[in-house]
C-alpha cells in the first residue's frame, strides 16, 4: 500500500547542480583572512620562535589550496579536473583555517578586554608574555584540534542505540529497529571504501529496516556512481528506504533518484509504505491485519519546492491513503524544520539529519539558528524527533565534539 508517487523523470527546469563556484570573490575572501591572521599571529610568535616562517608558510599553503576544491569541480566539466591530493590538500586547509580564524578572534577579543580591564581598573597586564603565548596557543589548538577532527571524520561511524517510546505501541512492533544513516556526502573525500565500512556496520546490526535521511551525495551520478554503490549491498528484514536532502538537488535530484533506485533502494518521494511485521495469515478482522503493520512515511527535503515544484515536502500528501486502523506512523525527513507539520499529520517519530550536530566548533553555536534541533532525540507536542550527527562529513573532513554515528532506533512501549 503506497501515498501518492511523484512522476519521475519531471521536465521541469532545475537550477544547474553542479555551477561553478565564484572562485575568485571566495579566493580574495580568504586570502584577506588569511592576512588577518597573519598579521595578528605572526609578529608575536616571531618574538617567541625562530620557527614562525613554518607557520607562514602553513598560512600560504592553507589560503592557495582552499579554493581547490571548487576549482576542481568546475574543471570536471571542462574536462581538465585538479589531482585527488589538490583536493584533499584544500578540504584539510579549510577545516584548519576554520578553526584558525576562530581563534584568532576570541584572542583578539581576549586582548581587548584586557586592555580594558588594564585601562579602567588599572590591572598589569603581562603584555610581553601574554602576547607571544596567546598566538602560540592558537597556532597550537587550531593543529590539535584539526588533527583529532580528522581521525575522528575518517573512522567508520560507531553505532548509537536510542530506544523510542511510543505510546499505543501495538506488542507485535516492541522492537522493531531502524537502523538510520544521514548526511554521508559521497563526494571528493568520501568513497567506495569508506561507504563499504558502513554497509559491513549497518548489516552486522540485523536492522528491520534501514533508513537514508539524505544528503547522501556531492556530485553527480557520473562522477559518484561507482562509490555508492556498496549501498546495493545494505540488508535489512523490510529493505532500505531513502529521502532526498538539500545536497541531493545541488547534485541533479532526478538523476540520483534513478540511481538509487537502480540499486535496489526505496526512493520515498511524499508517500509512504506499510510495513507488515508479522505473518497475518488467518486473519479474520482488520483489526488483527493490521495490528502488526508499521506506516513508514518519507518527504523530499524541506527546500525541495525550490527546485522542483512538484518536489514541495509535504508531509500529510506521504500519508494519503494510509490504512487508518494502523496507528504507528514514522516519517522519515532530512530536515528537522519539517518536525511542526509532521505532528501536526500525526506521525509519532520523525527521523531527521542535516545538522552534522554541528560538526565542529563554533557550527555547533549556528545550528540552532535554523533548525529547531541539532542533535538526539527530543520531543514536540506528541511526537518524537530524533536527529542524526551524521554518519560522514561535509568539506573538512573533520569532526570535533560532533562525533559520526550510525544510529539504531528501537521502538518500545511508553509506560503510562
Amino acid at each position: 500500500m503506497r501515498g501518492m508517487r511523484l512522476a519521475d523523470g519531471l521536465s521541469r527546469a532545475v537550477p544547474d547542480p553542479i555551477a561553478p563556484m565564484p572562485i575568485r570573490p571566495l579566493s580574495a575572501l580568504t586570502a584577506l583572512l588569511h592576512v588577518y591572521i597573519a598579521l595578528r599571529l605572526l609578529p608575536a610568535l616571531a618574538v617567541l620562535t625562530p620557527a614562525w616562517p613554518l607557520a607562514l608558510a602553513a598560512l600560504v599553503v592553507s589560503a592557495v589550496t582552499i579554493p581547490l576544491p571548487f576549482v576542481s569541480r568546475r574543471g570536471r566539466r571542462e574536462g581538465a579536473g585538479n589531482s585527488d591530493l589538490l583536493k584533499w590538500t584544500g578540504l584539510i586547509s579549510m577545516g584548519w583555517f576554520s578553526s584558525m580564524f576562530v581563534l584568532t578572534l576570541v584572542r583578539d577579543a581576549g586582548l581587548l578586554l584586557a586592555w580594558l580591564a588594564g585601562a579602567a581598573g588599572g590591572l598589569q597586564v603581562p603584555w610581553n608574555a601574554l602576547l607571544p603565548w596567546s598566538a602560540l596557543a592558537v597556532l597550537v589548538v587550531a593543529t590539535a584540534t584539526s588533527v583529532v577532527g580528522f581521525l575522528n571524520a575518517r573512522r567508520t561511524a560507531g553505532v548509537k542505540r536510542v530506544e523510542v517510546p511510543i505510546r499505543g505501541l501495538p506488542q507485535a512492533l516492541e522492537g522493531f529497529t531502524i537502523a538510520q544513516l544521514s548526511d554521508i556526502h559521497v563526494g571528493p573525500t568520501i568513497r567506495n571504501s569508506y561507504i563499504q565500512r558502513i554497509v559491513d556496520a549497518v548489516n552486522r546490526l540485523g536492522a528491520d529496516a534501514i533508513a537514508i535521511t539524505g544528503d547522501l551525495v556531492d556530485g553527480s551520478v557520473p562522477e559518484l556512481r561507482e562509490h555508492i554503490a556498496p549501498l546495493a549491498g545494505l540488508r535489512a528484514r523490510h529493505g532500505t528506504f531513502v529521502v532526498t536532502g538539500n545536497h541531493e538537488y545541488y547534485a541533479g535530484a532526478h538523476a540520483w533518484i534513478d540511481e538509487l533506485r537502480r540499486l535496489g533502494l526505496k526512493v520515498l518521494l511524499n508517500e509512504h509504505v506499510v510495513l507488515q511485521t508479522r505473518n497475518v495469515r488467518g486473519a479474520q478482522t482488520d483489526e488483527e491485519l493490521f495490528e502488526s503493520a508499521l506506516v513508514l512515511a518519507g518527504v523530499t527535503d524541506f527546500t525541495a519546492g525550490h527546485f522542483d515544484a512538484a518536489h514541495a515536502s509535504d508531509p500529510h500528501l506521504a500519508l494519503h491513503d494510509a490504512p487508518p486502523l494502523v496507528h504507528t506512523r514514522v516519517l522519515l525527513a532530512h530536515q528537522p524544520r519539517s518536525a511542526p507539520l509532521a505532528a501536526a499529520a500525526g506521525y509519532q517519530l520523525q527521523l531527521s539529519g542535516h545538522t552534522h550536530g554541528g560538526q565542529f566548533f563554533p557550527w555547533n553555536l549556528f545550528v540552532p539558528m535554523q533548525q529547531p534541533f541539532t542533535a538526539g532525540l527530543h520531543r514536540l507536542h506528541d511526537m518524537w524527533v530524533y536527529v542524526s550527527r551524521g554518519t560522514g562529513y561535509w568539506g573538512p573532513p573533520k569532526r570535533f565534539g560532533a562525533p559520526s554515528e550510525i544510529t539504531l532506533l528501537t521502538l518500545v512501549p511508553a509506560e503510562a
